[in-house]
């Protein structure tokens, strides 16, 4: 197993985790839930800035300092400075959903966010206990998975301009279904050996509930 070259952050490991574990297997697992949680309260905060600055909805433009966050996050994974990128690119994310929550909660209140984020904690939380629980190697499933989000991608970009609706309802339930996929790939990938580096399992992770967020808010935000 390759050896992680970033320091360990110390906590606690899952108690749902069998004691076969490999250390290496431990520590990348808690690194990686350690900074899920820190990212994931920070994006909280950095949407409630958005939020209360009443920052207008970026569209497209958002994705230019996420690619920029992104790849700067994959040159740098190995390094402490790795930690500012991840914090930069979800940072950004969650800046980027305050104009999304100020629309929904403008049109049906509060509880389709608090619906979004039970739903997306409980499929996070199912998905992973899933994995850790009956350890399945999913690392077949790879070029499937990417091969899909790169394609529903590119649908969503194009159904920017063609506005049909009911291909914006098809390429969100894909969407909803690879990130959900992705979950499962990424914690196999942490058991099995495959992911080794706590930074990049972070980024992955995130990104999906990300996704998965933002497609639950819009089904129950009653956009479709």
């Amino acid at each position: 197993m390759k050896e992680n070259k970033i320091f360990d952050m110390h906590t606690n490991a899952p108690t749902s985790i069998s004691a076969s574990t490999s250390p290496e297997v431990l520590k990348v697992l808690r690194n990686t839930y350690t900074l899920l949680a820190m990212t994931i309260t920070f994006s909280a905060v950095m949407a409630a800035v958005s939020m209360a600055l009443n920052v207008p909805y970026l569209g497209l433009w958002m994705l230019i300092p996420y690619f920029i966050c992104l790849f700067a996050v994959t040159k740098t994974q190995n390094s402490a400075a790795g930690l500012f990128w991840v914090f930069a690119l979800t940072g950004w994310l969650g800046f980027t959903l305050g104009p999304i929550l100020n629309f929904y909660i403008s049109m049906s209140g509060y509880e389709p966010v608090f619906l979004a984020l039970g739903g997306t904690a409980f499929i996070f939380f199912s998905l992973s206990a899933f994995i850790l629980i009956t350890r399945k190697d999913l690392s077949g499933m790879t070029g499937f998975l990417m091969t899909g989000i790169i394609v529903a991608f590119i649908a969503a970009i194009a159904n920017l301009f063609l506005q049909i609706s009911s291909l914006h309802l098809v390429i969100s339930c894909v969407f909803l279904l690879l990130s959900s996929g992705l979950i499962m790939w990424q914690t196999s990938q942490i058991v099995h050996g495959g992911e080794t580096n706590y930074i990049s399992a972070t980024v992955t992770l995130f990104v999906m509930l990300y996704n998965i967020f933002t497609i639950l808010l819009s089904f129950l935000g009653g956009e479709e």
